[in-house]
């Protein structure tokens, strides 16, 4: 009777371990993994896929990737794939208005001709690099747009993961 009763104990022990147990490791933060991805806006447009190149690399938490992509990747398990809705703050962050001037012609370089959608760097009264698009140009001023091209935006990525390292 008392090893019948050690052997329940033991089962009874044993089964809620072996049942929160996997030896499928998952990722986490801090692991660097591989990934293969598609980005879609919201209308279904495709703005980038690493389908045709090597997988993308990152390692979770680092900050190599925008957070709502490397907080999607969290859990998956290798072989995994899943489709995971950025709202703006976990991606580029909403469309900011004052990123949106206006210059006179000017002040502009001479040497450069502005056009629409033509991007170019301005440099921040702080010292910083400014990536910039020109979205209008009028008879006496270039008008340009300093937000990211994501800002504001919704962002929808079909993820599989390739690689826990």
């Amino acid at each position: 009777m008392k090893t019948l009763t050690t052997g329940l104990i033991l089962l009874t022990i044993s089964v809620p371990f072996l049942l929160g147990c996997s030896a499928e490791k998952v990722a986490k933060e801090g692991d660097t993994v591989k990934v293969h991805y598609t980005g879609k806006l919201e209308d279904g447009t495709i703005f980038d896929s690493s389908k045709d190149r090597e997988p993308f690399e990152v390692t979770i938490g680092s900050g190599g990737a925008i957070p709502g992509f490397e907080n999607g990747i969290v859990g998956m398990a290798i072989g995994d794939t899943k489709t995971v809705t950025i709202p703006p703050e976990e991606a580029y962050g909403p469309r900011r208005d004052e990123l949106v001037m206006t210059i006179s012609k000017d002040e502009f370089p001479s040497d450069i001709t502005p056009s629409v959608g033509q991007q170019l760097q301005m440099m921040h009264p702080s010292g910083n690099i400014v990536n910039v698009t020109i979205t209008d140009v009028m008879q006496d001023s270039v008008a340009f747009d300093a937000n990211h091209p994501m800002a504001g935006k919704t962002l929808i990525f079909e993820i599989e993961l390739i690689e826990i390292k």
